[in-house]
């Protein structure tokens, strides 16, 4: 059985379901992080992310944006 709990965005403090059990499946496999993003990421937050800050931080960091967090 996989495991699937109810999270709060370290972001944005949405809620959101991870799918950590199963990470094929899981929200944030839809978005390829670069590197450097993925460290600047775990650097700045403790836990998980929702798709909607992981795809605004990936689209910020494609344009060039500083990305503060």
């Amino acid at each position: 059985m996989h495991k699937h709990e109810e999270k709060q965005c370290d972001r944005c403090n949405r809620f959101f379901e991870c799918r950590a059990g199963n990470i094929s499946i899981c929200q944030c496999n839809q978005v390829v992080i670069p590197d450097a993003l993925a460290h600047h990421i775990a650097m700045v937050y403790q836990d998980c992310l929702c798709l909607n800050c992981l795809q605004e931080l990936k689209e910020g960091y494609s344009s060039g944006i500083n990305i503060p967090g």
